[in-house]
């Protein structure tokens, strides 16, 4: 295929959006068990995959371009953007909507994490703040925000075939977390596992828990 698709061959671009996305993903995970190794390595995968399609070869456009008729006239490596027909209008979009997504899973990460660590510091169990309306908030913050960079705003074949695995991984590492709670809290978070959801609050809490600054 001989065609110039736009927005590709930025190598330099991908391996610095790389190395910048998995330092920020490592600094604030910080995974100790092999279950956390574990999890952290399909998300790893994720990053390189998701910015190695974006900046420098677009695997994704190639495929659909040789088996499934796509248009190889005006190709971008955007997949909405060759997808649907709107050209940059429509990766314009894609990319704000995914940009929404995006930031707002990494401030309920940032935010999820700094409670999580206060709470650690003091010998109590994390039930405030975000920990107050899902008790999984930097899970939500990853998935939000793995969900828009990588298959709102730029989906690729390996992004969105890695998400639900993510979310899967994620799911068990949950529930093994929580029963190492259980016999370190015993009634405590017995009881806080019965009223506060997994990962997604509540309707009514959902603008208390998007917005900065929420828990204080």
């Amino acid at each position: 295929m001989n065609e110039n698709i736009l927005h590709s061959g930025a190598w330099g671009l991908a391996a610095i959006m790389i190395v910048v996305a998995s330092w920020f993903f490592y600094r604030y995970f910080s995974p100790k068990s092999w279950r956390e190794w574990a999890g952290a390595g399909v998300v790893q995968a994720f990053i390189i995959a998701l910015y190695a399609e974006m900046y420098g070869f677009p695997l994704t456009i190639y495929l659909l371009a040789r088996f499934s008729g796509l248009d190889r006239t005006n190709l971008s490596a955007n997949l909405w953007s060759s997808l649907i027909g709107l050209g940059e209008t429509g990766m314009m979009i894609s990319m704000i909507l995914g940009y929404v997504l995006l930031f707002a899973g990494i401030g309920i990460f940032i935010q999820g994490w700094r409670e999580l660590y206060r709470a650690h510091e003091a010998g109590r169990l994390a039930t405030d703040g975000l920990y107050g309306l899902a008790r999984h908030p930097q899970y939500t913050g990853l998935f939000l925000a793995l969900f828009g960079e990588g298959v709102v705003h730029w989906p690729t074949v390996f992004s969105v075939g890695l998400f639900p695995v993510i979310v899967l991984v994620y799911v068990l590492l949950s529930r093994k977390e929580e029963q190492s709670m259980v016999r370190q809290f015993g009634e405590a978070y017995l009881d806080y596992r019965e009223r506060v959801p997994m990962f997604i609050p509540r309707k009514r809490n959902w603008k208390a828990f998007v917005s900065p600054g929420s828990s204080g």
